[in-house]
């Protein structure tokens, strides 16, 4: 732990110890994550949600009571989760849980939530059924979803002449439906377009040699891809030898993002357009505060994780408030339409038609800088206009 966090975190217990308003009992959130299987995004994730912390009970806590969040590793495994969740709420008194990024084991504890009426908040997941087709009252999410950071790169995409295209994503809920929604979105928006090849790698066991060779043959005239972490290094790497970009636009999912743009270094793949996060570019106002708060904290510069826990345990906080209380039925009843007023993004609305948070993605295209991948010509966008319409959804979700 370097000397910027301990300082913070002695201070923090300090203030717990002399606060007579927060001499009570902590009230618990349970965290369930995969900290050691995708450990680039859990880890800062964690110490967002710390940061956090320092802060509301530095002013108070929630309730006149400090907030604790207790972290539990799944290890990606959904029946883990599952198990996990119950151990949280029925043995360590957690009044609800959040956490996952991959979408299946968000999808098992959002199943579990509605079993057990528990309430789940998914910071990370993005599979949309999430919270349209298999969405429940009992499940909120922060991220903005598949289809909404898809839409945003068909939009893009459809103002090229590109006419064939092929993908590439992981063979998961996740990776299906980013295809799924990108296909639709530039379907209706340039009719005339057509998907020659679509390769479905299992998730971080990429054959990028034989994935690459598959796409080449096909010849496309721009790419979509849904590749992460150490699947999308390797797919880079490959693609960038045998020539796959040259001359051909790629469309991709999330590879803006520290997590996974940081360790491509010089072999990141310039002129993509991708979504991200844009920390080290952003102007003076609360992402810029939070950029230089986290880096204090953490003596680290911010990931999305960061961004996401932070986020995140901010709106466990103002959902508390609201209710006033700690059961069930008066947190759910508080996240429909909370608000969130001070988040790095600006003001955040959990929808009450959707359980969906109006947290926004960046878009923008990869450029080199000193020998790192950075984000230029960026634009953050409000995801409300790239979702279906409110009847639309209100056809997906099943009557609860």
């Amino acid at each position: 732990m370097n000397i910027f966090r301990s300082l913070l975190a002695a201070a923090t217990a300090v203030t717990l110890l002399a606060s007579p308003s927060l001499a009570e009992e902590p009230i618990k959130i349970g965290d369930i994550n995969h900290y050691k299987r995708m450990a680039a995004f859990a880890d800062p994730y964690r110490k967002g949600i710390e940061l956090a912390m320092s802060q509301v009970n530095a002013k108070g806590g929630v309730l006149g009571r400090p907030m604790e969040f207790i972290f539990r590793d799944d290890q990606g495994d959904p029946g883990e989760a599952v198990k996990i969740a119950e151990e949280l709420m029925t043995r360590d008194g957690a009044v609800m849980f959040t956490g996952a990024i991959l979408s299946n084991v968000g999808i098992a504890l959002s199943s579990f939530a509605k079993e057990k009426n528990y309430l789940y908040l998914a910071g990370e997941p993005l599979a949309d059924t999430l919270v349209w087709q298999s969405g429940n009252a009992n499940t909120f999410r922060l991220r903005v979803s598949t289809w909404v950071q898809a839409a945003m790169l068909a939009e893009a995409a459809a103002k090229t002449d590109a006419k064939t295209y092929a993908a590439i994503a992981p063979n998961y809920s996740y990776g299906t439906s980013a295809v799924e929604a990108f296909k639709t979105v530039l379907k209706q928006l340039k009719p005339d377009v057509e998907f020659v090849g679509e390769q479905w790698p299992a998730l971080f066991k990429i054959d990028a040699a034989a994935e690459v060779q598959a796409l080449e043959r096909v010849k496309p005239d721009a790419i979509f891809n849904v590749t992460f972490g150490t699947d999308l290094a390797k797919f880079v790497r490959e693609g960038t030898d045998r020539g796959l970009f040259d001359g051909r636009p790629v469309y991709s999912m999330l590879t803006g993002e520290p997590e996974y743009l940081e360790p491509l270094g010089e072999e990141s793949p310039e002129d993509w357009i991708v979504t991200g996060y844009p920390w080290y570019d952003l102007p003076d106002g609360p992402g810029k505060t939070f950029v230089t708060d986290y880096e204090a904290f953490t003596g680290e510069t911010p990931k999305m994780g960061s961004l996401v826990g932070y986020t995140m345990a901010l709106s466990v906080a103002a959902a508390i408030e609201k209710a006033g209380a700690t059961d069930t039925a008066s947190l759910i009843k508080a996240f429909e339409g909370l608000k969130v007023p001070e988040t790095p993004v600006g003001e955040l609305e959990y929808r009450a038609l959707d359980h969906q948070s109006t947290f926004g993605a960046w878009i923008g295209k990869l450029a080199l800088k000193d020998g790192q991948g950075v984000m230029v010509d960026w634009s953050y966008k409000n995801p409300v206009a790239y979702m279906p319409s409110d009847d639309e959804i209100k056809a997906m979700r099943p009557a609860n």
